[in-house]
């Protein structure tokens, strides 16, 4: 549908300054880490954003306008965007994503911030466009050809990608590897991020096996995949 009216406006876009879009806002954590994509779109968006810092959010900013969500398609029309995004959940896309597990609380912040930052572009310029290096996973998905088999904690500080589930029955299941784990290693690719993380699962094909290296706590731990 975003790429539709991206391809087709109901108004031109060249009136359009910007696009802000809330994917998955429902589930701010503890720390109240609001991951902002996007931010290398415009040269405009590290400067206002860094205004918020008083808000008590832990902003996460990440550079790339491309990512497997709406924003995706308004940045290949050359409009400065941002995706705000608390994180990933066990029940995504399941019927057990129901209304009680939201945090309205943190729902009403992440609004509140957003509110603040349209409210302190209103008086400036038309905001100018960048393009952003594709470093973002959206791209690299689109060529997996396995899964792991875990839900990544997109959220998370610090070097590697922290396990936030695993699933029952799927390659990581079966190797051992549990909730928590911090993934640093794949075969010969150093984990250090989710970006790396995908681009190293989308080199593998069904019946492939890679040697995970993973922290557990105080642990470095081996484990044996099978695709």
């Amino acid at each position: 549908q975003s790429k539709y009216f991206a391809n087709n406006p109901a108004l031109p876009l060249v009136q359009v300054n910007y696009m802000l879009n809330m994917d998955m806002v429902g589930r701010l954590n503890a720390e109240k880490v609001l991951a902002v994509n996007g931010t290398g779109t415009s040269p405009a968006w590290d400067g206002v954003l860094d205004g918020f810092a008083h808000t008590g959010l832990q902003v996460r900013k990440h550079a790339s306008g491309i990512g497997a969500s709406d924003h995706t398609s308004f940045y290949l029309q050359n409009l400065p965007v941002l995706h705000f995004f608390t994180g990933q959940h066990q029940e995504y896309h399941k019927p057990a994503d129901d209304s009680e597990l939201i945090n309205y609380e943190g729902m009403h912040e992440v609004t509140g911030f957003i509110m603040g930052l349209i409210e302190a572009l209103d008086g400036d310029d038309k905001l100018a466009f960048s393009e952003t290096k594709d470093e973002d996973q959206g791209r690299a998905a689109a060529s997996f050809k396995v899964s792991m088999g875990i839900m990544p904690d997109y959220v998370a500080e610090g070097t590697g990608v922290r396990v936030d589930a695993v699933i029952g029955g799927r390659p990581a299941a079966e190797a051992g590897l549990e909730k928590g784990d911090i993934i640093v290693k794949m075969d010969e690719v150093e984990i250090v991020d989710i970006n790396a993380y995908m681009q190293a699962l989308a080199t593998y094909e069904k019946g492939d096996k890679a040697t995970v290296v993973v922290k557990r706590g105080a642990e470095t731990l081996t484990k044996n995949v099978q695709f």
